[in-house]
């Protein structure tokens, strides 16, 4: 069974409502930590306005707040939002003025989660692509032609360090590749590259 394609944002996307008088602005972008999904909540949250609802959603790590609504009537909704359209490594806030006219729970659900919906579903995306970073030295002698094959395999190359003896080159490569990558660094340093795989910490999931 195939693992259901992911997205994220490629560029910051707004999108604002008229809802029974009250405005709804949603905004979105990609992160990729928790503490940046905040920072750009508090940047864009408009303490004059009459609530700043949010949801991010990273990998395993998710949060959501329905700050001063109803629970459950803000947050969530946005953070279903995100994870029903498919994205990833997202973060979307939703601004409300309220206009005079109560919208019940029901109302509201739809508010939020409709704004983010309207939002995300017309902002600019690309596919997540997985990738696993390895690490590998090779000589003087080879790098020109590694690094030349790595990038003609969607490889990414993150840092290289050039020392007496050779290159340390560290690199990311897509997930879907990494045997036909390591073959082809193994091919090329002649059996000599030891390659290790940078262990990421994520950190654990985070709910509402």
């Amino acid at each position: 069974m195939s693992t259901p394609e992911r997205f994220m944002l490629s560029e910051p996307a707004m999108l604002e409502r008229e809802i029974k008088k009250s405005i709804f602005l949603a905004q979105a972008a990609s992160v990729t930590t928790p503490a940046e999904a905040m920072a750009f909540i508090a940047a864009v949250s408009d303490p004059d306005a009459s609530h700043n609802c949010w949801a991010y959603r990273i990998g395993q790590a998710y949060r959501s707040d329905d700050a001063g609504e109803p629970g459950g009537t803000a947050g969530r909704p946005i953070l279903q939002v995100i994870e029903g359209q498919g994205f990833d490594r997202t973060v979307v806030v939703v601004t409300r003025w309220f206009g005079g006219t109560k919208l019940g729970a029901g109302g509201l659900v739809r508010a939020y989660g409709g704004t983010a919906a309207e939002c995300l579903r017309v902002a600019p995306r690309v596919p997540i692509v997985d990738m696993v970073e390895l690490t590998f030295d090779c000589g003087f002698s080879e790098h020109a032609l590694l690094r030349a094959r790595l990038e003609g395999m969607d490889c990414q190359i993150v840092s290289e360090d050039f020392g007496g003896h050779g290159v340390h080159l560290h690199v990311a490569v897509p997930v879907t590749r990494e045997t036909e990558v390591r073959a082809r660094i193994t091919d090329i340093t002649r059996g000599q590259a030891v390659i290790r795989v940078v262990e990421e910490d994520t950190g654990p999931g985070v709910g509402e």
